[in-house]
């Protein structure tokens, strides 16, 4: 069953009740990754092996995320800064016990590359959080793995 989340602001990255936050760095420029982000939308399911499939929504001030297993995320992009800065808001999801959730991806210059920090903020029952908090090394490899298929795919 589907439920709307609070609608809450890019300022929630820093101040959710739990705050995930991942880092690599990848060969690829900023503005190569920001465009796999924020431009290429549908690409997302080719190089983030937990999306099933993704789509932009309301000529790309949305998305439409399918994660494996049948999670499904409504969307409103918050935040489109090339080629500093992606971060979106889930509106409407079926997963159980979540309140609100924005994701920031900031992308910093580094040598020839780029850092890629992923935040994961969120709000949500006690039950909800305690396991958000459980899941941060399973979180922390699909990111790395995801962000290791993105560069091999910008590369190719």
């Amino acid at each position: 069953m589907a439920h709307r989340l609070r609608p809450v602001g890019i300022d929630f990255v820093e101040t959710a009740p739990v705050r995930l936050v991942f880092a690599r760095e990848v060969a690829a420029p900023p503005e190569a990754v920001f465009g796999a982000l924020a431009e290429d939308v549908t690409g997302w399911s080719e190089w983030f092996s937990a999306v099933r499939s993704a789509r932009p929504t309301g000529d790309g001030a949305g998305r439409e995320v399918r994660l494996l297993g049948g999670t499904r995320f409504d969307e409103t992009v918050l935040v489109a800064k090339s080629p500093e800065t992606y971060a979106y808001r889930v509106d409407v999801t079926n997963a159980p016990g979540i309140r609100a959730l924005v994701e920031e991806w900031r992308l910093t210059p580094v040598g020839g590359g780029t850092r890629v920090q992923w935040t994961f903020a969120a709000d949500g029952a006690a039950p909800f959080r305690a396991v958000l908090r459980l899941a941060r090394p399973g979180l922390g490899r699909a990111f790395r793995d995801a962000v290791t298929a993105l560069d091999r795919r910008l590369a190719g």
